[in-house]
């Protein structure tokens, strides 16, 4: 993790500011480990695109031009560039990478801490006097851009400018890479569950309760889920750049054609129609034309039946339909079509897992004994791929879901750390390994993280590890009545944390994509507000990982995912269902971590149930492996 120098790149798009009339210019890299939300490649204008050129974070691409300008390779910031200042805007998990990674040029805006403003605040701040703030249209939100506009406007500032032409693209030129062009796959109603008519016929279900024309989708994986497609366009997530749009009339796909075979055509035939990926922005400009005249051609305003579009949708795609007069921004019905699982999804996740979690148990037993027993040296990098190498011989095996996490000691604190060659440590028997990693499948995504230690933890690291370890089965064997959201749940995990002054930056839980993104929304567990919006429903999806990292010294972190599931009460408040939660990672805790004395009689019963059941439906695949087998016989031994 190196310090990049960013002296001459800014000095080139301050002249492109001042050519384009611009005294503020921001770079925006929207929220971290959701859906990805689309427009161009080239142009960077997904809120969130996963690294193509050089991956270096663990399940999200960083915008590939905020890396570039700022050094900061992160999948969560913000880049805001005045003629003689810069700052970057990041979240708690990157605070200690962005300090490695921004040299003097930048200040870093710890985004959560008190008395430290938001990007936009310091964007609005660096606008006063009646400087005009310029943005690329389509990498900003409509909401996001009309709320940055006001700010400005507060603070004596000029205007927020569209700059059709990405300048940070521009300072770039063409050393920048070229958008890949990978071909598309049919996901089988084996592994779907559910076929396209009738996600569209669904979908046009709530156009219909809502009276709307049609809605345009722009997230990528939100089109590759309803046309039952996936891609290989951004590693480690099987999507494809494409847009959408459902009408009452027809269902559009915007791909380019090259990545469509026979069998992709034959699967859309009848149901979908395909249109070059460049004609979404020339068909929303007719489709907000044709809206707009029907109504200076007498029809009541009133009943003018608007377009919808994602919340998270670009400003520029807004604008194109004719902006608020013909568009109405909500959460996307197919985000949370997508989020509830049907049954084949459910099992194909429980079968998924127990495959990985036989692969990252063959792992550590072969890592335990490559450090302890042989005295190897490796590096992180190298445990890294040899975890692929087990993973690739599972059935159904696709690619990783994310860059693995594979840190020893310091390295370990870092959140979001990955190793990279040339540079990662070599693995330390004596200090916490933390070991963050996931798959693709056919039938399903992974996601599981353990922390180990090979040698004897100290009491520290033995009582943050237990204390992680109690919220971890806090929260997996909660009740809740049916309407509670994540954002109620979050506590549980930190508690037992919180009662010795710890904590951890970062959330309790995301949506897990089936064979689609591994971080998906708009659920999650934690404390964004917007958590609150949607309540966990039976078929959700979601990880359970709290963690506590120690800055310079260790890192913990404990990650099952775990299925929303309706439950049996004794009684029923309110005549609500209640629901709870069924794991489906299969890896064993680490027991040298574990001091047994801070745990309750309830505790220990839950970790040896658990144990036990891990030990049950994963020895059979390792059938003459004695190592693995006396490995996982130890590690699910009762406490």
């Amino acid at each position: 993790m190196t310090t990049v120098r960013t002296s001459e790149r800014l000095a080139q798009l301050r002249d492109l500011m001042k050519k384009n009339g611009v005294d503020v210019y921001s770079e925006n890299l929207s929220h971290p480990k959701t859906a990805i939300n689309q427009n161009t490649l080239h142009q960077q204008t997904h809120e969130e695109v996963y690294m193509f050129l050089h991956p270096t974070t663990p399940s999200v691409r960083p915008n590939i031009n905020l890396a570039f300008i700022s050094g900061f390779n992160g999948s969560a910031g913000t880049a805001v560039v005045t003629h003689d200042k810069a700052a970057l805007a990041t979240d708690g998990r990157y605070f200690n990478q962005a300090g490695k990674q921004l040299d003097e040029n930048w200040e870093l805006l710890k985004q959560g801490l008190q008395d430290v403003p938001t990007w936009q605040e310091w964007t609005a701040d660096h606008s006063e006097g009646g400087k005009t703030v310029g943005v690329d249209p389509e990498l900003i939100t409509a909401v996001d851009a009309r709320k940055l506009l006001e700010k400005i406007k507060k603070k004596g500032g000029s205007t927020l400018k569209a700059i059709s032409e990405n300048l940070v693209d521009k300072v770039w030129g063409k050393d920048k890479p070229a958008k890949p062009q990978e071909p598309l796959r049919v996901l089988d109603l084996q592994y779907a569950g559910k076929g396209i008519g009738e996600k569209v016929d669904d979908l046009r279900k709530e156009l219909e309760k809502k009276k709307s024309s049609g809605f345009i989708v722009s997230m990528l994986d939100e089109v590759a889920w309803l046309y039952n497609l996936r891609g290989n366009d951004i590693p480690y997530n099987p999507v494809f750049f494409s847009y959408a749009a459902v009408t009452k009339e027809q269902a559009v796909l915007y791909v380019d054609a090259s990545k469509l075979d026979d069998a992709a055509y034959k699967h859309l035939h009848g149901v979908v129609k395909v249109k070059p990926y460049e004609a979404i922005f020339s068909d929303a400009k007719t489709m907000g034309d044709t809206l707009s005249a029907s109504i200076k051609e007498g029809e009541n305003p009133a009943s003018k039946q608007k377009y919808l579009m994602s919340n998270r949708t670009s400003w520029a795609l807004s604008q194109a339909l004719g902006g608020e007069e013909n568009v109405e921004e909500i959460r996307s019905p197919i985000g949370d079509a997508k989020a509830i699982k049907n049954g084949t999804e459910l099992k194909g996740m429980r079968e998924c897992h127990l495959r990985d979690g036989a692969a990252l148990i063959e792992y550590f037993a072969w890592l335990e004994d490559q450090l302890v027993h042989q005295g190897a040296k490796l590096d992180e990098v190298q445990a890294a791929d040899k975890l692929e190498e087990l993973r690739s011989k599972k059935d159904n095996f696709v690619g990783l879901s994310f860059p693995t996490i594979s840190s020893t000691g310091a390295n370990a604190a870092v959140i979001h750390y990955q190793p990279e060659v040339g540079s990662c440590s070599t693995i330390d028997p004596s200090k916490i390994y933390l070991c963050d990693s996931g798959a693709q499948y056919l039938d399903g995504t992974t996601d599981t993280t353990r922390t180990l230690h090979f040698g004897e933890p100290t009491e520290m690291e033995r009582m943050a590890y237990t204390n992680v370890l109690k919220g971890n089965i806090a929260l997996e064997v909660v009740k809740f009545p049916k309407g509670t959201s994540g954002y109620a749940l979050d506590a549980l995990a930190r508690q037992f944390l919180w009662q010795q002054g710890l904590d951890y930056r970062h959330g309790t839980g995301h949506g897990v994509g089936s064979f689609l993104n591994v971080h998906e929304g708009p659920i999650g567990i934690g404390t964004r507000v917007q958590y609150t919006d949607v309540p966990l429903a039976p078929g959700n999806v979601i990880s359970d990982e709290p963690g506590y990292y120690e800055d310079n010294g260790f890192g913990i972190r404990i990650e099952n995912i775990i299925m929303v599931k309706e439950v049996e009460t004794k009684f029923k408040f309110g005549d609500k269902p209640f629901l709870g939660f069924e794991h489906v990672t299969m890896v064993p805790m680490c027991r040298k971590l574990i001091d047994a004395t801070l745990l309750t009689k309830e505790e220990k019963v839950f970790i040896n149930e658990y144990h036990a059941e891990v030990e049950r439906k994963t020895k059979d695949f390792f059938e003459g492996d004695e190592r693995t087998l006396a490995w996982l016989k130890r590690e699910t031994s009762p406490l």
